[in-house]
């Protein structure tokens, strides 16, 4: 038997509220539903946390967060019109950062809603069907986010290893074809992880979410019934992802910096290397926050949930802002680019 179950007294209560001084309103009702006779149950809604101790201070805390979003949008739309307006720009390795740029305003427009719904006006409600929508497209970006980064180390591969035919391999028809491969990977990857969800038995006293979104092995982690199926199917999709993409990524630089040792002058390994900086800093920082998220949600169960919170956080809002950064630092053609489209000039 399938409960459906409005709320029709409590959600327009929390509504009115935005669920202030009221969190207990939805798990006690919820709750009612154990002494029932209901053999499989699935929550209307869920309650979202924020920071874990620091509910007091969301007021404050909104301040950062809303700069580090306003912050992630800007940077990374500049980048995409700088590249577009830009002729001299129209080259394989600016077309794969504006793929990377593109996912990091897909990954910062998917948490910003509800981030900034809790940080502000202190509602915390969403509802099932959202929560599982907003859980597909944070993990979707990410891992599109891994599997640009594995393109961009090609395409520093085969700019420094074979030079001259840079540009006969990675033809604009080839570039459009591993966008196409990345967005297939990443949706045929996760697309099982919303349905694997809504099979399970839902406790009605577990609806309190420990982010301010939607976040997979948090939400499977609120069922009552056997998780092992999405623990195992969660693990597949880290290990053959971000797992595979880290592993050729360092096999890509291994041969990498085996062809640079093998150039004749100091000063040309130096102009090689440095071409390839700004997408290390990138991997960094994409990858290590990655590493750490999934061992915290494995082996860090007894952690303080602040730990848990700020962990994701930085996963999900650092990256998109440092990237715009780092690149146009980094990258002079980038960075004139971007400041002339601040200007209001485009180039001929």
């Amino acid at each position: 038997m399938t409960s459906v179950w409005s709320g029709s007294f409590c959600l327009p209560r929390l509504k009115r509220s935005h669920l202030s001084g009221d969190l207990n309103c939805l798990p006690k009702m919820l709750a009612s539903w154990s002494l029932a006779n209901v053999s499989f149950f699935q929550p209307p809604a869920f309650l979202m946390i924020g920071i874990p101790g620091l509910e007091a201070a969301h007021g404050w805390i909104s301040i950062p967060f809303s700069s580090m979003y306003t912050a992630a949008l800007t940077g990374n739309c500049l980048i995409l019109l700088a590249v577009r307006r830009t002729p001299s720009l129209h080259q394989p390795m600016y077309y794969f950062l504006s793929m990377l740029a593109l996912t990091d305003v897909g990954l910062t427009l998917s948490s910003m809603p509800t981030t900034l719904a809790v940080l502000w006006f202190d509602h915390r409600l969403i509802g099932f069907n959202a929560c599982l929508v907003q859980m597909f497209f944070l993990h979707f970006f990410s891992v599109v986010e891994s599997s640009v980064l594995l393109a961009m180390s090609f395409d520093r591969f085969v700019a420094i290893s074979n030079p001259l035919r840079y540009a006969a391999v990675l033809t604009n028809n080839v570039i459009l074809r591993i966008g196409l491969a990345i967005v297939a990977r990443a949706t045929m990857s996760l697309f099982p992880v919303p349905f694997l969800l809504k099979r399970l038995n839902f406790c009605p006293n577990k609806t309190l979410l420990s982010h301010s979104f939607c976040f997979h092995p948090d939400v499977m982690r609120r069922a009552c019934s056997d998780i092992t199926i999405n623990i195992l199917y969660g693990l597949y999709v880290v290990v053959s992802t971000a797992g595979i993409d880290s592993l050729l990524i360092v096999l890509s630089y291994t041969l990498i910096l085996h062809t640079v040792m093998g150039l004749a002058s100091l000063r040309e390994r130096i102009r090689a290397l440095n071409t390839c900086v700004s997408h290390i800093l990138a991997v960094f920082v994409f990858f290590i926050p990655v590493i750490g998220v999934s061992m915290i949600h494995r082996f860090g169960r007894y952690l303080p949930p602040i730990i848990h919170a700020l962990v994701a956080y930085v996963y999900l809002v650092v990256p998109p802002v440092l990237n715009p950064i780092i690149y146009s630092v980094k990258s002079k053609p980038i960075r004139e680019a971007m400041l002339r489209v601040l200007r209001g000039k485009g180039q001929s």
